[in-house]
């Protein structure tokens, strides 16, 4: 117990730089064309880890009505957070967490960030996509107000949508799917909360929805820990693992006390970035307590009798 305290007593004495604060709960924000289903694979594995997890209903209505929606559900959460967001779901994060010291990371998965004054519709005319011909557009009546919604092509979506996950599945996905008013893609943002909270970025570099390089372009822009993967459009399906150890990567940060902006974006596997936790944390401090038994046992007595040297071996994690 002793030999297990000096060696944990250096993360704890350095000035609280490394202390952690309480689990976040981790906000999980859906996009157009889908709902929150969507984030199961993520939900289950953040889950097993011990963390508390929400997936809300994004409404889909607009920009300005969706992020104040997500902005009060976050008002009903004790704690710290991390926020989540795919697609069109990373233009609500960004507009939602604005303002809300509470809001550790931000994680955008082939998302929108758009900067004040940009919206949907001007960061696709910089870097076009398949989406632009694969939508329909049908009008809507709803409580006085009318509008337009926007419809993934059902002989479209697999393509342009997810085209790495079986057909049998993307037809499903093409009947179920929720539609997105234009609002959603053209009211412009009038914050940008990525500029002052810490950010983490997956690049899904077979993306047909959202140009690969507009996603490149954005987490560099915004200075985010970024990741690339094979991935359609539909990553936390797809590849839940990898996106969760994005998430990961965002809540141990948000863990600590000094969490920071990175300074730049940059490229890496996610396996190799995944943080030490669980037995590989604990082999590290084992080994590094092996080292110490052993200089212990090395030392001379104060009477000048040399100790026994240990036979114990050093466990290399």
């Amino acid at each position: 117990m002793a030999l297990w305290t000096s060696v944990a007593a250096p993360a704890a004495a350095d000035g609280g730089t490394t202390t952690t604060t309480a689990k976040p709960t981790i906000v999980l924000v859906h996009g157009a064309f889908a709902d929150a289903l969507s984030w199961n694979g993520v939900v289950e594995r953040l889950e097993r880890r011990g963390y508390s997890v929400m997936a809300p209903a994004n409404p889909l209505r607009g920009l300005y009505d969706d992020s104040t929606y997500i902005a009060s559900v976050l008002d009903s959460i004790k704690g710290p957070l991390v926020l989540v967001g795919h697609s069109y779901g990373g233009a609500l994060i960004s507009s939602a967490a604005a303002g809300n010291p509470r809001v550790k990371s931000l994680v955008y998965v082939s998302a929108l960030m758009p900067d004040v004054g940009e919206n949907g519709m001007s960061l696709a005319a910089r870097f076009p996509s398949e989406l632009g011909t694969a939508t329909n557009a049908v009008p809507y009546r709803a409580g006085g107000a009318s509008g337009t919604d926007l419809y993934l092509k059902p002989d479209r979506l697999h393509q342009v949508f997810a085209a790495d996950l079986p057909e049998s599945t993307t037809r499903l996905m093409s009947v179920t799917q929720r539609p997105a008013a234009t609002t959603a893609f053209s009211e412009k943002a009038k914050v940008a909360a990525w500029k002052h909270i810490p950010s983490w970025a997956l690049v899904a570099k077979q993306d047909k929805t959202i140009n690969p390089d507009q996603e490149r372009f954005e987490a560099k822009r915004a200075g985010s820990h970024t990741m690339e993967i094979n991935s359609s459009h539909m990553a936390m399906i797809s590849h839940p693992e990898a996106v969760t150890d994005l998430v990961l990567q965002a809540t141990t940060a948000a863990e600590s006390t000094r969490p920071s902006l990175a300074t730049s974006g940059s490229t890496h596997d996610a396996r190799a970035a995944t943080p030490l936790t669980g037995i590989a944390a604990a082999s590290l401090i084992a080994g590094a307590g092996a080292v110490l038994l052993g200089r212990l046992l090395r030392r001379p007595r104060p009477d000048g009798v040399p100790g026994r040297t240990s036979r114990m071996r050093h466990w290399r994690p």
